[in-house]
């Protein structure tokens, strides 16, 4: 484990090429540390939720018989993100010519649901605990499985959540949030036996219903980073690091148009540069390349960029320029026109170096 680590380290740091299969290379590794995560995680929360299963069962815990069940359907949602990531290993075809890797996306959006789907549920139990009073036996047996479901959530929450990071995985990040709202519903269950333990029944209801709270602010993260990524939003920071790199390639007078993706857990970029007027294809094509092989750098999980060289000429892109108007002039000419069923097409790609 030390070795595989070090070497991780070692790569990060050390030379290396940006041909097209290198691009590839830290992409597949991505998807194979994500679903290694997901059969680590599995491995765990059956554990735990197992242990807790034969507590359930020894002292008629109604509670943690609900939290036992939450645990499964935690273990559960590995299934769409694990399918996610081998999907995103796919390489592109000529309809999905940009790969597979929105399949974690659309996973997000199925760990999202199911987040809001266990708070409903802890609420239901809640609500149901405060209307129809349980008698719990075996309390510190009951205490102790609780404490265990929520080590064991809390745990691969950590485990998720850090891989998810460092790969770039917004799913996988928002799977992470999941196993530890399952972490506080544990939590319920043990200060609500502590309750009913001195003689308030009516605590395990009333905590329940606390963390219901609580994993509704788990909730508006998770969701929050889901729709980050299907919006497009990419971290300012990196597109600071972005512009540092093109601007400070040599031949590079300005940079322009520079935008972002996230692609399932990888990055792509493409950008316009303005050089010289008087350089030739040729000189113009290797700067291009030099800058993006600075961005490949300076850019953690980019998988490649696009970027296109513009001669220094007010005239370059005159034929262009009706197709690229100002927005607020858009905005005008809308407002004093009515809708015709027709408009002028905007956003008019360039053909590209990269």
């Amino acid at each position: 484990m030390a070795s595989s680590w070090w070497h991780r380290v070692r790569h990060a740091v050390a030379p290396h090429s940006h041909d097209a299969a290198d691009k590839v290379d830290p992409a597949m590794e991505g998807s194979r540390e994500g679903i290694r995560a997901l059969w680590i995680s599995l491995a765990v929360l059956g554990l735990t939720a197992a242990l807790q299963a034969l507590v359930a069962a020894w002292s008629g815990s109604v509670a943690l018989l609900g939290d036992t069940l939450h645990n499964v359907a935690d273990a559960l949602t590995a299934v769409p993100l694990g399918i996610a990531f081998v999907l995103g290993r796919r390489p592109p075809t000529r309809r999905y010519t940009y790969g597979y890797g929105r399949a974690e996306d659309l996973a997000g959006i199925a760990i999202v649901l199911t987040i809001a789907a266990s708070a409903a549920l802890a609420a239901y139990a809640a609500l149901d605990r405060l209307l129809h009073p349980a008698v719990v036996t075996r309390l510190p047996y009951v205490a102790a499985a609780a404490l265990v479901g929520f080590a064991g959530n809390e745990l691969v929450a950590r485990f998720r959540i850090r891989v998810g990071r460092r790969i770039g995985s917004a799913a996988l990040v928002a799977d992470g949030l999941h196993a530890r709202t399952d972490g506080l519903t544990s939590l319920a269950v043990l200060l609500g036996a502590g309750g009913v333990a001195i003689g308030w029944p009516w605590a395990d209801p009333v905590v329940g219903l606390l963390i219901t709270l609580a994993i509704l602010f788990v909730l508006k993260d998770a969701a929050r980073e889901v729709y980050r990524r299907l919006m497009d939003a990419v971290d300012p920071a990196l597109l600071a690091a972005a512009e540092e790199a093109l601007s400070g390639t040599p031949g590079v007078r300005r940079v322009s148009g520079l935008r972002m993706r996230w692609i399932g857990h990888r990055l792509h970029a493409e950008t316009n540069l303005v050089v010289a007027a008087e350089l030739s294809l040729g000189e113009a094509h290797a700067i291009a390349v030099e800058a993006e092989h600075r961005l490949l750098h300076a850019v953690p999980r980019l998988a490649g960029a696009t970027v296109h060289p513009d001669p220094e000429s007010a005239d370059a892109h005159a034929s262009l320029a009706h197709h690229h108007a100002p927005a607020a002039h858009e905005h005008r000419h809308a407002e004093l026109e009515e809708p015709r069923g027709h408009g002028h097409h905007h956003g008019h790609d360039h053909p590209h170096h990269g």
